[in-house]
């Protein structure tokens, strides 16, 4: 079975600097993932300037296929000379993660790769080779199912330097802090924020030095199934549900009529929560054979507002404190972020009065306006989203 890979990164800016100068660029082939994170010399403008012209070159020649001895001699070849330490470059680090289980990570000068595996601190075997004068490490390796890395620049080992630790929170040090934390997450995105905040609390909200943590987990393919309005012709109200209860994914239905519609055709009850956790959503209720049962629009419209800050990288500790509660919007973005490879909508067109504008035609109406939002959040976060309407 082909894997699925889930990464997030988090960046702390140097104290008093408005742009950071590590820069991670996430790219996607048709078989392969690959994460590069580079950390410009210095800080500011000419760190951020270092750093995104080595991501994108490394980024721009690895998805064409180049050799890293190319990479190297083009890096070095490109990068302006400081003129102050006569030397002009960028540490990098560069993950590649292939669909058929096969890995491949370059680094060159930065803080060596955390790597759990089974919930243990993993020592990969490497190689180190010399290119124009400089030295690399090389890993090549089978991951597995559940193995995260923490890929880091030198900030994050320098946390805390002088201040709450003499000599800054250690490789050593931040790996079994990877390693607990990696136990009680399930996403990259909340491992990252973790190891943020905490390099962040060493520095004491004051950071010294360019500061970034990318997360990247392992995962095999996860699929959601979420059916969402009732279909137009009431005739499909049965095909709608064999469709939707056809693959073996998590099973999300989002409406009113479209749990009666569920109800009646897999003759099952609908039993709701007496639980009012949220006075602004309407409970949530429960289906045999189904994970999920919400309200329509005002849960769906929670989930996309969660899923978007998701996107856009509001994310902190009040965001996951959120994604946790108890209401229907927070638990259908908890599933698409943590547990959602692929999202399969299953919409029906029927108009609900409630819903509509007679001055708009049906496509703009609200549930298919939150549909459409829905499946380009998703693909933002590197999701595949297959809709069929009905």
């Amino acid at each position: 079975m082909n894997i699925c890979v889930d990464v997030s990164y988090k960046s702390l800016n140097k104290y008093g600097e408005e742009l950071c100068g590590d820069k991670v660029e996430v790219l996607k082939t048709k078989d392969s993932d690959i994460i590069i994170l580079a950390d410009g010399m210095g800080s500011g403008v000419k760190a951020n300037i270092l750093a995104t012209l080595t991501t994108k070159i490394l980024g721009t020649m690895f998805l064409n296929g180049a050799l890293i001895e190319e990479c190297i001699e083009t890096i070095i070849k490109t990068l302006p000379i400081c003129q102050v330490r006569e030397v002009a470059y960028s540490t990098f680090s560069i993950l590649q993660i292939f669909h058929n289980r096969e890995a491949y990570l370059v680094e060159f000068d930065n803080p060596g790769c955390v790597f759990i595996r089974n919930g243990k601190l993993y020592h990969m075997p490497y190689k180190e080779r010399k290119i124009y004068d400089k030295v690399i490490k090389e890993y090549r390796f089978k991951p597995e199912t559940d193995d995260t890395f923490i890929l880091m620049s030198d900030g994050v080992i320098h946390a805390g330097v002088g201040k709450v630790l003499n000599f800054g929170w250690t490789w050593d040090s931040m790996a079994e802090y990877s390693v607990n934390m990696s136990r009680e997450t399930r996403s990259a995105a909340r491992l990252a924020t973790i190891l943020s905040k905490a390099c962040d609390d060493l520095y004491l909200q004051l950071p010294g030095d360019d500061t970034t943590v990318a997360a990247v987990r392992v995962m095999d393919a996860q699929i959601v199934d979420l059916f969402t309005g009732p279909p137009l012709n009431k005739s499909d109200d049965n095909l709608v549900i064999a469709d939707f209860m056809k693959e073996d994914g998590t099973k999300i239905v989002c409406g009113g009529t479209s749990a009666n519609i569920v109800s009646r055709v897999l003759k099952e009850e609908i039993k709701t929560s007496l639980n009012y956790t949220d006075p602004d959503l309407p409970p949530i209720a429960k289906i045999k054979g189904i994970d999920l049962v919400t309200e329509g629009v005002l849960t769906l419209t929670r989930a996309l507002s969660l899923l978007k800050r998701y996107v856009e990288n509001e994310v902190d500790e009040e965001f996951f404190m959120e994604l946790d509660k108890e209401n229907g919007g927070s638990a259908i973005a908890k599933l698409l972020i943590e547990d959602c490879t692929k999202l399969n909508l299953y919409v029906g067109k029927a108009m609900n009065e409630a819903h509509q504008n007679t001055a708009l035609p049906f496509d703009l109406s609200i549930r298919m306006n939150l549909v459409e939002q829905l499946k380009e959040v998703l693909l933002r976060m590197g999701k595949n989203v297959n809709i069929k309407y009905y």
